[in-house]
């Protein structure tokens, strides 16, 4: 009898899987309800009027489009990879990595631009440097990011809860402004309203950080495809009703020159207090959008690196805390650099540059994938076919390129207006 010293055999760690379906929908609750609404929406104000709300609609049709694809192809094909291993599969390698590196781009680009927004917040409090709050900010997040996925969950729903309660707080001041204005005011006409669906869909990154977290979680098949598409839902709904209420407590106008709209929205009805209260929400909205940024896009990495898209080192997982620990600090470098550049408006719409690309080639990849493996097993399908084209898939592809137009624009033009 031939005896196996267990010891000796090098089993190489895995990723924990610890993630259910409330764990997973608010990564993305959490995530896309950051920075984006606390901060863009006295920018969207000033270019979209009173009908800042329908910015926010689009924007959220938009990503409920390419959430469906998401869906679909993260239900055929598991791993942390995602858009590398959609459209690897659909168009090819090169155009895949291509993709990747843009989605990665977004990530530490987006993280460190709310990092910034974390550190305006924290001098407004405590009369630090921004730069100082900015680099806590990265910091503390990336040791979280490291230590595991199971206490990045813990903290994300905590800190969701808090993001919850202060914009439920908007809408509930404003329900008694609600019908002071016209909702369809727009000062720079529909053109207006579109650019600013195309400034604020940095608002709704998030939804396609989910399926980052497939390795991590329980039955990612089925799981993922629902958060995917309750986390927009829920998102959506709370963007809008915020959008109304801000705009029927003060006015677009004063809101677009606030540097802390949603603040001075809840000081109008409450006085210098609720500024305060908001402040602190926001600082805890802000950290949390970076924690989970950098979460998922340090599952990017790995993934990535796990098909041979980047160095082999970058897959490494830690023995005891089961994360990808080369992938979080190598991100946690690069966010530092870019929190050294900072204007919210410029790199909400740089962000949306890759993001539109990325999508765009993501339900394209849908497309393409429905009959080169239409055969292949999916526990979730996007609806509205006409036999096996996907017509919300194409929707989403054309839509994503028509927005990359938009925000192009505003790069070229400021904000477009």
């Amino acid at each position: 009898m031939v005896k196996i010293q267990l010891r000796h055999l090098k089993i190489k760690p895995e990723l924990k899987r610890a993630l259910g379906l409330f764990d997973v929908t608010m990564a993305g609750v959490g995530i896309i309800l950051g920075a984006g609404i606390y901060a863009l929406i006295g920018i969207a104000a000033g270019i979209a009027g009173n009908a800042t709300w329908l910015g926010f609609f689009i924007s959220a049709l938009i990503a409920i489009l390419t959430g469906l694809s998401y869906a679909e192809l993260t239900s055929m094909y598991r791993g942390d990879s995602g858009e590398y291993q959609y459209v690897n599969h659909a168009i090819g390698r090169k155009f895949a990595l291509f993709v990747s590196y843009s989605i990665i781009a977004a990530g530490f680009i987006s993280a460190a631009a709310v990092a910034i927004a974390f550190g305006g917040y924290l001098r407004g409090l405590v009369n630090i440097p921004i730069l100082v709050g900015a680099t806590l900010a990265v910091l503390l997040t990336s040791y979280i990011n490291y230590k595991g996925i199971k206490e990045t969950s813990k903290i994300n729903i905590i800190s969701t809860s808090v993001e919850l309660i202060g914009l439920l707080f908007i809408i509930f001041l404003g329900f008694s402004s609600f019908g002071n204005v016209d909702y369809f005011n727009m000062p720079n006409g529909f053109t207006g309203v579109l650019s600013t669906a195309a400034l604020v869909f940095f608002a709704y990154m998030g939804f396609e950080s989910i399926i980052k977290l497939s390795e991590e979680t329980k039955d990612p098949e089925k799981t993922i495809p629902k958060a995917i598409v309750l986390s927009i839902l829920i998102a959506s709904v709370i963007y809008i009703l915020v959008a109304i209420s801000a705009v029927s407590i003060i006015g677009w106008d004063t809101l677009a020159k606030s540097e802390a709209p949603l603040a001075l929205a809840a000081q109008a009805v409450l006085g210098s207090k609720a500024f305060i209260v908001l402040a602190v929400i926001a600082l805890v909205s802000t950290s949390n959008t970076v924690l989970i940024t950098m979460v998922t896009t340090s599952r990017l990495i790995y993934g990535m690196a796990k098909e041979k898209g980047l160095p082999k080192f970058l897959s490494y997982v830690h023995k005891v805390n089961k994360t990808p620990s080369n992938a979080v600090w190598v991100l946690s470098a690069v966010t530092f650099l870019f929190v050294l550049f900072g204007n919210l408006e410029f790199v909400a719409n740089l962000t949306n540059l890759f993001l539109f690309i990325t999508f765009a080639s993501v339900n394209l990849s849908l497309i393409i994938l429905r009959y080169n493996n239409s055969k292949m097993k999916r526990k979730f399908k996007a609806p509205l076919n006409i036999g096996k084209f996907p017509v919300l898939a194409m929707l989403g592809f054309l839509s994503s390129l028509f927005m990359l137009g938009f925000v192009v624009y505003n790069l070229i033009t400021g904000s477009g207006f």
